[in-house]
C-alpha cells in the first residue's frame, strides 16, 4: 500500500512539471513573435522612428538656402517637400451671372444662349434650344429671358446667326416653293404681297405637315399629290385645293367616286387648318376650292 501512494505522488509530480514546462515554452514564444511584430510595425515607411538620423550621402543644400530653411517653422518647412501639383495656383474663377453660370469659352464662341436685351447673356452656350429653355426654367431665370442662337463677341455679348435647325427648314421651304406652278413664276416678287402669301400659305401647311403638289410633271414620274395654290389676283390671295396622288386621281384604281371622295374631304381639311392658322378663307366656286387671303396670322 505504501508503495503505491509512492508510485502515484511521483506520477503526480511529474505531471506537473510537464505543465509547467510546456507554459514556461508557450510564454516564452508569445513573448517572441510580440517583439518580431513590433519591430516590424517599427520600420513602417514613413514612422519617424524608422528614419536613419546620422548623416546622409546626398547632395546638400547651400549655405544661404540652409540658413534660410533653419528660420522657418514648423510649417514652413514641411510646405517645402510638398509636390509641385499643390504648389501650383487655382484656375480663375468662371465668369457667373446672378441668375446663371457662363461656360468659360474663347471669344466667338458660337451655340444657343439664354439673352434677356442687350449686353452679355445671362447663360450658354447649349448645343439646342431644348437645353437652353431647360437651362432657363432650372435656374429660375426670368420671364424675359429668351433663347437665341450666335456667336460671342469679345464684348461678351452675342451676334444673331442663323441656326442649323432654321437654315435646314429654309432649304425644306424652298423646295416646295419650288413645285409652285408656271404660272407663279411671272408673279413672284421680293416685295409683292401675293408672293408673301404664298410663302405664308406653304409654310403653314408644311408645319403641319401637307406638301405642295409638284405641278412638274416633265419627267414623267408619278406625281404624289399635295396642296395646289393657285393665284387669284383680283382679290389678292390664292385659291387652294386638294390632288391626290396620280395612282387615285389619273389611274383611278379605287374607282372615281372614292377619288371623288377624297379630294373633296383633304380640301376641306386643308382649309380648316388654314383657318386655325388665322388665315382667311372662305368656299370658292363651284369646283370645291378655297379662296384665302391674308389675316392675322
Amino acid at each position: 500500500m505504501p508503495g503505491e501512494l509512492m508510485w502515484l505522488a511521483v506520477a503526480l509530480f511529474a505531471s506537473l512539471g510537464l505543465v509547467i514546462v510546456l507554459g514556461a515554452s508557450s510564454t516564452a514564444r508569445y513573448e517572441l513573435e510580440r517583439t518580431s511584430a513590433s519591430s516590424r510595425r517599427d520600420a513602417v515607411p514613413g514612422d519617424p522612428r524608422s528614419v536613419p538620423t546620422g548623416p546622409t550621402s546626398g547632395p546638400q543644400l547651400p549655405a544661404a538656402s540652409r540658413s534660410t530653411s533653419g528660420q522657418q517653422g514648423p510649417g514652413q518647412a514641411t510646405s517645402a517637400h510638398r509636390p509641385a501639383a499643390q504648389a501650383s495656383p487655382s484656375p480663375a474663377p468662371v465668369a457667373t451671372h446672378p441668375a446663371g453660370r457662363l461656360t468659360a469659352l474663347a471669344p466667338m464662341a458660337t451655340g444657343w444662349w439664354l439673352v434677356d436685351g442687350p449686353g452679355a447673356p445671362l447663360a450658354g452656350p447649349f448645343d439646342d434650344a431644348i437645353d437652353a429653355d431647360w437651362a432657363a426654367f432650372s435656374l429660375a431665370l426670368p420671364e424675359t429671358a429668351r433663347a437665341v442662337y450666335g456667336a460671342q463677341r469679345e464684348d461678351g455679348s452675342v451676334l444673331r446667326r442663323q441656326s442649323p435647325q432654321e437654315r435646314a427648314w429654309l432649304d425644306e421651304l424652298g423646295r416646295q416653293l419650288d413645285r409652285l406652278p408656271e404660272e407663279w413664276t411671272a408673279l413672284i416678287e421680293d416685295e409683292d404681297a401675293l408672293t408673301t402669301l404664298a410663302v405664308d400659305v406653304t409654310a403653314a401647311l408644311l408645319e403641319a405637315g401637307l406638301p405642295l403638289h409638284d405641278c412638274d410633271d416633265s419627267d414623267g414620274a408619278p406625281r404624289s399629290g399635295g396642296a395646289c395654290l393657285t393665284p387669284h389676283l383680283e382679290s389678292g390671295g390664292l385659291v387652294v385645293t386638294w390632288r391626290q396622288h396620280d395612282r387615285m386621281s389619273v389611274e383611278q384604281v379605287r374607282g372615281a367616286e372614292a377619288g371623288d371622295a377624297v379630294q373633296y374631304s383633304m380640301t376641306v381639311a386643308v382649309a380648316n387648318v388654314l383657318t386655325q392658322l388665322g388665315f382667311v378663307v372662305e368656299p370658292y366656286g363651284t369646283t370645291g376650292g378655297y379662296l384665302v387671303t391674308p389675316g392675322g396670322c
